[in-house]
């Protein structure tokens, strides 16, 4: 018998080696600073849709990693559901970023989309060496999660136009940090080529990547 089964039970049947991570965005935002996080989130929505059909028709991966909202009763859809018939702040952003059938689906506890979850499963099936992450909020789960993306070696590509936070200067300090500290790639989105991501070597091994030139926040 052996030791892995390569498909995960039938659920995927595919690999790839670059993976779009989208983070909290199917979100109510029934929050005290939801209403400020909303007017940066939407522009940033728009980006990230035109990103998602890049990914999409390059054949990598879309992974929902949201937060349960503390209601261990809910799955993905009845947030999803909530969010989308629910007269919530957060609605208009979910209807841009809603998921497609094939899209995958990781509920979360805390900040870190590694933490206590199947994330790690997951991307291990696919054979991801690349995460492209992008959501909300670039101070805090983008954060927490690029940390710990970046402990498991994976490279890093972390769109500044398709990351959004309350405050807009915390959300660029951040950045500038996940670029210094953890080597991510923050080049503007329109700029990330997913053929190219496809052929980079893992972090720790092959040749280097080359260095974005500039490392410079899109706006």
């Amino acid at each position: 018998m052996p030791a892995k089964n390569e498909d995960l039970h039938g659920f995927v049947p595919d690999k790839s080696n670059v993976a779009l991570l989208l983070i909290d965005v199917i979100n109510d935002l029934e929050f005290d600073s939801g209403e400020e996080l909303l007017r940066h989130a939407l522009p940033m929505a728009e980006r990230l849709a035109s990103l998602m059909r890049r990914a999409r028709e390059a054949g990598v991966p879309v992974v929902y990693v949201n937060d349960n909202f503390g209601k261990w009763q809910s799955d993905f859809k009845k947030i999803l559901e909530h969010v989308l018939k629910d007269d919530v702040r957060g609605r208009p952003l979910a209807e841009i970023l809603r998921p497609e059938e094939d899209d995958y689906f990781v509920l979360k506890p805390k900040h870190s989309g590694f933490f206590s979850t199947t994330l790690d499963i997951l991307l291990d099936y696919l054979q991801a060496k690349t995460l492209v992450l992008t959501g909300l909020t670039g101070d805090i789960c983008v954060l927490f999660t690029a940390h710990d993306a970046y402990m498991r070696d994976f490279n890093l590509v972390i769109p500044a136009d398709c990351v959004a936070s309350s405050d807009p200067r915390e959300n660029e300090y951040t950045l500038r940090k996940m670029a210094d500290l953890m080597d991510a790639d923050i080049r503007p989105s329109a700029e990330v080529d997913f053929e190219a991501l496809k052929s980079a070597p893992a972090r720790g091994g092959g040749e280097p990547n080359p260095e974005p030139e500039p490392k410079q926040i899109a706006r």
